[in-house]
């Protein structure tokens, strides 16, 4: 049997955390941060397999926390869901590496395929890994 995932939420609404949370503690293992730098301490202790990331929160903005996680393990597939959306923005963010981008309201069905696409792509990553490199 597989290991459940780990998803990093990262937001700082509390609302939007608990949403998520919901609809993914059934089948992964959920992190919570309420913002950039506690989310870059968790990353660098755990394991996390996908974050799922807010653009606008105080302090360190999504933009600077996607930079980061691409930088200290580019591995981890980022999910940018938030409120203030733009083509400009989602553009950006996948040049950038995140894998996925979706605005709030969001859909269950959504996130729920924006995950599994995530892990799909995290998987074929490691095997390839696993092949080539040893």
């Amino acid at each position: 049997m597989e290991a459940k995932h780990t998803i990093l939420i990262v937001d700082d609404e509390s609302g939007s955390r608990e949403s998520l949370r919901m609809i993914l503690s059934p089948h992964y293992h959920v992190e919570e941060a309420d913002g950039g730098l506690q989310a870059l301490q968790i990353i660098r202790k755990k394991k996390i397999d996908v974050v799922t990331l807010d653009l606008r929160m105080p302090g360190m903005d999504g933009l600077a926390v996607l930079r980061a996680i691409k930088t200290d393990d580019p591995q981890i597939e980022v999910l940018i869901i938030t409120g203030y959306g733009t083509i400009k923005n989602a553009i950006e963010l996948v040049r950038l590496g995140a894998c996925g981008y979706l605005t709030k309201p969001f859909h269950i069905s959504e996130v729920t395929n924006e995950i599994i696409l995530a892990i799909e792509k995290r998987r074929r990553i490691d095997r390839l890994n696993r092949q080539f490199i040893g």
